[in-house]
Formats: structure tokens, sequence, C-alpha cells
């Protein structure tokens, strides 16, 4: 029987983080919701094992193990604030932004600028295959016109831009998937330990 050790460890860890971001697409397809019982359990989850399990550098680190629960907090912060933006301008709903949170408090503050930045690339791209398998690509332009010039009228009046929704939508991804796809890419990278192009490398 292998030995555990803090690299099985922190592959235990990462596979119950899967696990919870597969539950919340799970939620988010079916009812367009996350729920928050999942996320609260997520966060006291990601905070209690950085506090119980034997410290490393985090379960993504060549050290792995628990950061303490400054830097789990510091993590659930980052995801916050990270999201918060795209939350006030109405791009993303409150479930997004807190399930982000949960990623932090599992993955602490350095992992989650490569996490937000991998989750936006993921968004984008599914997005615009959700737009053309269903057939809007004029209906996305011109989403994208209104959207524009609205802003631009909004910053000449000195308010705030939004991304208010659209009189037709060109089509809506649950953005759980568009989460869960950055983090397990991000993941899957740091965790792989081969060589890689310039560009997959700047998320490892």
């Amino acid at each position: 029987m292998e030995q555990l050790n803090p690299a099985l460890i922190a592959d235990g860890v990462l596979c119950l983080l899967g696990a919870l971001l597969a539950a919340a697409v799970c939620s988010d397809l079916k009812s367009r919701r996350i729920s928050n019982k999942l996320v609260l359990a997520g966060i006291f989850a990601g905070c209690l094992l950085n506090i119980v399990l034997p410290e490393g550098n985090g379960f993504l680190s060549a050290l792995p193990g628990a950061t303490g629960i400054g830097a789990a907090l510091a993590g659930l912060a980052t995801g916050f604030c990270l999201m918060l933006p795209m939350y006030l301008l109405r791009a993303l709903g409150a479930g997004d932004v807190k399930l982000m949170a949960m990623v932090g408090a599992f993955l602490g503050p350095d992992a989650m600028l490569r996490v937000v930045l991998a989750t936006f690339i993921a968004g984008g791209v599914l997005s615009l295959v959700v737009t053309v398998y269903g057939g809007q690509l004029r209906r996305l332009a011109d989403n994208l016109r209104t959207m524009l010039l609205a802003s631009y009228f909004r910053l000449a009046m000195n308010e705030m831009p939004t991304m208010a929704a659209m009189p037709e939508s060109a089509g809506k991804m649950p953005y759980a998937v568009a989460i869960a796809a950055g983090t397990l890419f991000c993941i899957a990278i740091k965790r792989s330990g081969v060589d890689l192009p310039w560009i997959a490398s700047a998320f490892s």
C-alpha cells in the first residue's frame, strides 16, 4: 500500500475541490443558480484543510501542504475581489463571485490571478461556442454594438457603465462551467510536471 505523503494529501484536497466544482456546475446547469450551502461548505472545507493538514507551500506547490488560515482567507478575498468588478458590471452573478472565493480558500492568493485569467479565457471560448452553436453570431454583434454605445454615453454623462441585459439574448452560459474549466486547467498545468509552450507555462 502506497504510503500517505504530502503529495497524495494534496491530490486528495484537489480532488475534493474538483468534486465541489462539479457539483456547482451541475447546480448551475440545472437551475441557473449556485447553491449557497455548497459554496459555504466549500469555503469552510478549504479553510479547515489549510489549518489541520501538514504545513507546506500550498496544495499546488512543489512542497505541497497547508498554508494556514491567513493564506486561505487571503485567497478567498483575492478570488472575491478579482471577480467583484464583473458582478458590479452585471456581467456575472453573485454565485459566480462566491464560487471563485471558494476556490481561493483552497488554493491561496498566489494562484488566483492565474485561475481568474484562465476562467475568463475559458468563459470567452465557451460563450463563443454556445453562440455559434445557437446560430446567434449576428445577434451577438448587435448586442456588442448596443453595449458599447450605451457604455460610451454613460461615460460621457459621468455615470458608471453597466452590462445590462440586451433586448434579445444571444445565448447564455452558466458561468460555473468556465470557473471549473479555468481552475482545473490551472491545476492540470501546475501538476503536469512537463515542459510546456510559453503560453501554457504562464498558468503554471
